[in-house]
């Protein structure tokens, strides 16, 4: 029962693709790779003059043709190659959608991104929104990025929970953890965390506790007036340029 309740209460996925990098003018190569356990995974490969790459891991609703809009001006502002692929379940992309398993969607995303041309000598930098911070989090601590960028985080799914429906035994009835506080200690790579100071899922206050448990070169960046699914709109110029600053440290 408890793994019914995961994709009730964790996972939305949809699989009408409304669009890709094209519709913005933006050069791209669409992308297939399998997992080891036998998953198609969909993707999209956004090439730039740069030797930084951005593994991005999306939040838990819609699918990659929902980031277009902010893809676009990450694309323009960073100048950064941005690879952007759907989980198992999501848009174009076999299977269903788990814990263990996006964990192991993430990996399979990182190896295909080491096994391109050139591949071996890119600054990976992983950048997780929502419950993607997690997956980022989770493939971090065993396979160390250039940076991190970790986008309304959370410590672990129990903690939101009891945030959320401190009424409801609902951290007992949800088998996922995506257990990020427990695994950001042992990440050593330089960390952004942004997060908006007006988020209804996940309190400002849940994002602060994760921080504080990272070591490490870390930066936290407050958004204000930020919701949970305004923060580029709402954090506009200064939003990019934090990303910006960053990357340019990595470089």
């Amino acid at each position: 029962m408890s793994g019914v309740l995961d994709r009730y209460f964790l996972f939305f996925p949809t699989s009408q693709i409304e669009g890709d990098p094209s519709d913005l003018g933006l050069p791209f190569e669409e992308v297939f790779f399998v997992t080891r356990d036998d998953c198609r995974l969909h993707g999209w490969f956004v090439p730039a003059n740069s030797n930084l790459t951005l593994l991005w891991f999306h939040g838990n609703a819609g699918n990659i043709s929902h980031r277009l809009y902010i893809l676009g001006l990450l694309r323009d502002a960073l100048d950064v190659n941005v690879f952007l692929f759907d989980y198992r379940g999501y848009g174009r992309s076999t299977g269903n959608p788990s814990e263990k398993g996006l964990y192991r969607d993430a990996e399979a995303a990182l190896d295909y991104l080491r096994s391109r041309p050139g591949g071996d000598h890119q600054k990976i930098i992983y950048f997780g929104q929502s419950l993607g911070s997690a997956v980022a989090v989770d493939l971090a601590a065993r396979h160390p990025p250039a940076g991190l960028i970790l986008e309304a985080a959370f410590p672990s799914v129990p903690d939101v929970a009891s945030r959320l429906y401190p009424f409801l035994p609902a951290r007992f009835l949800i088998r996922a953890r995506f257990d990020s506080l427990s695994k950001i200690e042992r990440i050593n790579a330089p960390l952004l965390m942004a997060h908006g100071d007006r988020d209804d899922i996940i309190p400002l206050e849940a994002g602060q506790k994760l921080f504080e448990a990272a070591g490490g070169d870390k930066t936290f960046y407050v958004i204000r007036s930020a919701g949970h699914n305004d923060t580029f709109e709402v954090g506009g110029r200064d939003y990019l340029h934090q990303f910006r600053l960053f990357l340019q440290r990595l470089e």
